[in-house]
């Protein structure tokens, strides 16, 4: 969607979608805004609330039914199993992912984590084309004045243009962009604390491929899985920063990571949205 910084202004019911890497800032920035007037979309929650609700739990119970104990309660219904997902704990959605590598240290066969990641693309493309009707029922139902979408930092890699077109049609797309000077800092705070993350399965042969090489590794499941998450990290940053770009270039607009940070309300954020979108013109 694209308007001037006075159109935006003038938006009486505004939309925006939030795009950036991981540790840009992104749910930050989201909570800072009024909780009453905006509603709170979060791709992840609804990804693993919805789409991924029942794989997640399988993986789930098939862990329990590795300890004898919870094996007998289970195939006697004595108790069951369920999420506790929320906005701020999405750790059954990230445990799912998984990484790929040694099953003695906690890592999935290719086989296995490629079709996990196929089923989180899925169900990210599923909870981006689920927007427009969250809108209309955020509005209509819950009597919202604006709606943010948090999106998810894989959003740039699922190569699916009619999600993104989706998006753009309903929403103000923005990016976070982090700037070089902070660049360093978010690939070492990802490499110290490795977390699963979805992979383009072209991305991901390639770098499997480089990293078998540079460990002299016969297969996948010699890998040690935190020691591939940290060495492929910034390869990924990397790649990313071109597709964000990409769909900016086309549909949004920019705002720095550093500028962001340094919000304190709503008026803020809508000043800042405003200013990109005067800098960057309707052209951009």
């Amino acid at each position: 969607m694209k308007m001037s910084a006075q159109e935006f202004l003038d938006w009486e019911s505004k939309s925006i979608t939030l795009l950036a890497m991981s540790g840009a800032g992104k749910t930050t920035l989201a909570n800072k805004l009024p909780k009453k007037k905006w509603f709170h979309y979060s791709a992840d929650y609804r990804i693993g609330t919805q789409y991924l609700e029942e794989p997640i739990l399988d993986n789930i119970k098939r862990q329990a039914m590795d300890v004898p104990f919870l094996q007998e309660l289970l195939l006697s219904d004595s108790i069951y199993i369920c999420n506790n997902i929320t906005v701020d704990n999405l750790a059954p959605v990230s445990s799912f992912l998984g990484k790929i590598g040694n099953p003695e240290l906690g890592g999935l066969s290719l086989q296995e984590f490629k079709r996990r990641q196929r089923l989180h693309r899925s169900a990210e493309i599923a909870a981006m084309k689920d927007v427009p009707e969250f809108i209309r029922k955020a509005e209509d139902i819950y009597d919202y004045k604006h709606f943010i979408n948090d999106a998810g930092g894989s959003v740039c890699e699922l190569d699916d243009p009619e999600t993104l077109a989706i998006l753009a049609e309903h929403t103000l797309i923005v990016y976070i962009k982090i700037p070089d000077n902070l660049e360093q800092t978010i690939i070492d705070r990802a490499k110290s604390d490795p977390k699963p993350l979805y992979y383009r399965e072209e991305f991901l042969d390639q770098k499997l491929d480089e990293y078998l090489q540079l460990k002299d590794l016969s297969n996948t499941d010699a890998i040690v899985p935190d020691d591939f998450v940290s060495w492929v990290f910034p390869e990924l940053f990397k790649s990313r920063l071109p597709r964000y770009q990409a769909i900016v270039d086309q549909y949004g607009y920019t705002i720095d990571a550093s500028e962001a940070g340094e919000i304190v309300d709503e008026d803020d954020f809508i000043q800042l949205i405003a200013k990109a979108i005067d800098q960057q013109g309707l052209s951009n």
